[in-house]
């Protein structure tokens, strides 16, 4: 694919060499992993800021946590949750895409129905956020977007824009079917519920994935690319990996504290299901739009044009106080987030190459783990000391704002080529 608008001509040669056979994955092949990534992704649902908050007030209410207590708690389980996406990346580069995924997603199950049954006290809600958040936000989530990146050679946007799309409506009919069973049958039993999808994903991943080996593509392309360390020392990097810890940081702030939010802006509790599947349906047009622009755009002003909207989607929820407010923020804030989701997905080894990519993402998902474990602290220290969250949702404008500049002011990538 390239900037002709031939959309799947550049699909059709993104085949890789197989490992274990030394043959060549299909075309077809290569998209299946599409699919199963997607759904490897929504299995880290219970492990994400927006699943979790989907249960934290009924927890914090039933366990007798306070605000501030729920989201220390949440920093220190999801900063050493953290350091999963290294070891997890590694696995992925060294054991394969199939072994690791299952295992990782078999584990996850049992976490996730170990947390259902938590009782009184910190201790055990401590270690069930971590197991969650380690193998979940961090492990899973490395393993879902290396599944794709390792499928195909040239990483264009087609790839990483299907992803995302089939992501956003899996995880659109996730949010209102565990909201529901939490408002219907109690957090514990939604988790219960979470926990046996999760195990199923596990064996889609096992009897699924193809696992896509090294050496050269069609054409010769060789599978070969930049280490970590050589990856860490450029700008682009830093810039991907920083922005998308900022981007983190807000949307965890948001996603645990949503129903709070709704409330303090007089909106009632019960519409946060349908604001999060509104956000969620809103971003399939973002990653479309990223997928298409990608290839004739390149990432930077891309990303310029995500960060712009993103601010202004933030700047939105700070001020709206009107019904038709509330969705004009949904559809804004999901179309900037889609595209920010994409350019995060696709750029590592359209930059760095696949031979390493699981380290490289790895690293990079290990920062945005860090931005997802500082933002409900923030939110929840900004609501402590001013009484509201609107100061920490303009500071984060002006973020935006800045990141939006330097994006567009710095030179473009090149891909990588190979070495």
């Amino acid at each position: 694919m390239g900037g002709d608008g031939n959309t799947m001509e550049g699909s059709q040669a993104m085949a890789v060499a197989d490992a274990g056979a030394g043959g060549v994955l299909r075309p077809a092949e290569a998209w299946w992993n599409v699919g199963v990534a997607s759904f490897l992704m929504l299995a880290t649902l219970p492990g994400r800021t927006q699943g979790l908050g989907l249960v934290t007030e009924p927890l914090m209410r039933e366990l007798g946590i306070g605000r501030m207590t729920y989201a220390s708690l949440n920093l220190w389980a999801t900063l050493a949750g953290s350091l999963a996406c290294i070891p997890a990346g590694w696995m992925l580069d060294r054991a394969g895409l199939r072994r690791t995924s299952t295992a990782v997603a078999g584990m996850l199950a049992l976490a996730v129905a170990g947390m259902s049954m938590v009782g009184g006290g910190v201790a055990g809600l401590f270690v069930g956020i971590l197991c969650t958040r380690a193998l979940g936000q961090s492990a899973l989530s490395v393993a879902s977007i290396a599944s794709v990146g390792k499928s195909f050679p040239r990483m264009h946007g087609w790839p990483m824009g299907v992803f995302s799309i089939l992501m956003s409506v899996l995880f659109a009919l996730g949010f209102v079917g565990v909201g529901e069973l939490v408002h219907g049958a109690g957090w514990r039993a939604a988790w219960r519920a979470v926990a046996v999808g999760v195990a199923g994903v596990g064996a889609l991943a096992w009897l699924g994935l193809r696992e896509p080996g090294g050496g050269a593509g069609p054409g010769g392309e060789e599978t070969s690319g930049q280490t970590l360390g050589e990856a860490a020392r450029t700008g682009w990097f830093w810039l991907f990996a920083g922005s998308t810890g900022l981007f983190a940081m807000a949307t965890s702030g948001v996603g645990l504290f949503n129903e709070a939010l709704l409330v303090e802006r007089g909106y009632e509790a019960g519409l946060l299901p349908m604001f999060l599947a509104a956000s969620t349906v809103a971003s399939l047009a973002g990653h479309g739009a990223c997928g298409w622009l990608m290839p004739r755009h390149g990432p930077g002003r891309l990303m310029a044009a995500s960060w712009l909207g993103y601010g202004a989607s933030l700047a939105g929820l700070a001020t709206a106080r009107e019904g038709w407010h509330l969705w004009v923020v949904a559809a804004g804030m999901g179309f900037s987030a889609g595209g920010v989701t994409v350019l995060f997905f696709s750029a590592w080894g359209h930059v760095f190459g696949r031979r390493h990519l699981g380290r490289i993402q790895g690293a990079a998902q290990a920062l945005t783990v860090l931005g997802s474990a500082v933002g409900p602290l923030v939110f929840a220290g900004t609501r402590a000391s001013h009484g509201g969250h609107g100061r920490v949702l303009w500071v984060l404008t002006a973020l935006a704002g800045l990141v939006a500049v330097v994006a567009a002011m710095a030179p473009e990538p090149s891909a990588h080529r190979g070495k």
